[in-house]
């Protein structure tokens, strides 16, 4: 693979990694009626401006496809070659399906629109929810599975990476119950928004290092994969400059 492409693969991922949760931050503190607090990164997909977000998320996911392609070119056999770059797939898809298809209005937004029964989810709401467990799901999966890959010869990758992982899908989590005690009045304003922005910022601060290190030519190979010709598998620097 040429060096250009390479290089465009890998920093595909770092922009996908700048680019949703900036856009998604400036969007939400912009909106009339939307609070970052409160409502979730789901809900900017609906309402006014509402193309905006689904241009982000498609582009976003189409930029982490474009990343996963370098990422299995560069781990090239050994830990974490396979499913690494599947998990990111699929976190990318994700994305791709969560801006295309929206969901319901929640929680007062957008204004004025009422949002369906508790407890009921459309067609359109439940392939979404579906998508964004494959996003978080698969982001948080992936920095379990490539951290020893990425921290073989540095300990503090392999812990980042776990790091990241737990706290990506914690956060998640966290904020499906937050959102639950909401529609149940037992909390509100519930901090349901908050916690899914700091899941999201979580993986895609990962994706953006983990493209980075890559750049640099960082990841070593794996030591009970076999070379390939004259270069070893997962070396960067003499592809990636």
């Amino acid at each position: 693979m040429p060096t250009r492409t390479l290089k465009a693969l890998l920093g595909s991922g770092v922009i996908a990694g700048v680019l949703v949760p900036v856009l998604l931050w400036a969007d939400g503190a912009t909106r009339p009626g939307y609070s970052l607090w409160h409502h979730g990164a789901s809900q900017l997909g609906t309402g006014e401006r509402a193309w905006l977000q689904t241009a982000n998320f498609v582009l976003g996911g189409l930029l982490l496809l474009a990343f996963t392609a370098g990422l299995r070119r560069v781990l090239r056999g050994g830990r974490g070659a396979t499913w690494g770059p599947i998990l990111v797939a699929t976190a990318a898809a994700g994305l791709v399906v969560g801006g295309l298809v929206p969901t319901d209005p929640a929680l007062g937004y957008p204004p004025g629109q009422s949002a369906p029964t508790p407890g009921v989810l459309t067609t359109s709401a439940l392939i979404h929810q579906v998508a964004g467990f494959a996003l978080f799901a698969g982001l948080s999966a992936a920095a379990f599975v490539l951290a020893r890959r990425l921290g073989q010869h540095s300990r503090a990758w392999a812990i980042y990476s776990r790091l990241s992982g737990a706290l990506i899908i914690t956060f998640a989590f966290a904020a499906g119950i937050a959102y639950r005690l909401d529609t149940l009045s037992v909390w509100r304003p519930a901090p349901a928004g908050l916690l899914e922005h700091l899941s999201l910022l979580t993986g895609f601060v990962w994706i953006i290092a983990v493209g980075v290190h890559l750049l640099r030519g960082h990841v070593p190979a794996d030591p009970n994969t076999p070379p390939a010709g004259t270069q070893g598998p997962g070396s960067v620097g003499s592809q990636a400059g």
